[in-house]
């Protein structure tokens, strides 16, 4: 089995979104964290959140990409139990059952878009169209075999055409140095 999660190629997921995942937490689509909120509200950090990240089950960070790897049973329903207990705790979830259930069928979801070769990336565009929220994902494969991989060094392969929105990270970067 397969399943996904975080990787961090630069460190821009630290200044992109308010708190970012660990590299290598168990990760989830994690749209559900937005449930309960207008987007056209969402500004910086938040937005970024949104728009285009995979929420770290145990960290409940953000990750702008996830990466496909191997997985157990085992890990499958830890996964599922951590997942549970975040539901209830911060999502508003009413109890360890209904919160497993909803945990379920979101490792479900992340385990359907693993259908790739193990170390293939995955990105997310999250948007709300026609009072619906949608989202693209796209896969990313690397280039030969090196390794470590370095942020420039895949090739897109599969998915929607990248979003329009625009993202200015030496901006980002300089507002958080100066801090």
């Amino acid at each position: 089995m397969k399943l996904i999660r975080t990787i961090r190629l630069d460190p821009s997921d630290t200044f992109v979104f308010e708190r970012a995942a660990e590299p290598g937490e168990w990760a989830v689509p994690g749209a559900f964290a937005f449930w309960n909120t207008d987007a056209d509200k969402l500004e910086g950090k938040a937005r970024s959140a949104f728009r285009g990240a995979f929420l770290g089950v145990e960290s409940l960070g953000w990750s702008t990409l996830v990466q496909i790897v191997e997985a157990s049973e085992a890990d499958r329903a830890a996964l599922i139990e951590t997942l549970a207990q975040r539901l209830v705790a911060h999502f508003g979830a009413p109890d360890i059952v209904t919160a497993r259930a909803a945990a379920q069928e979101e490792v479900a979801f992340a385990a359907s878009l693993c259908n790739h070769p193990a170390d293939t990336l995955i990105a997310v565009h999250r948007m709300f169209e026609n009072g619906e929220m949608r989202e693209a994902f796209r896969t990313l494969h690397p280039r030969g075999d090196k390794k470590p991989m370095r942020a420039f060094s895949f090739l897109e392969v599969e998915g929607d055409e990248e979003p329009a929105d625009e993202v200015d990270l030496v901006g980002l970067a300089a507002r958080e140095l100066r801090r």
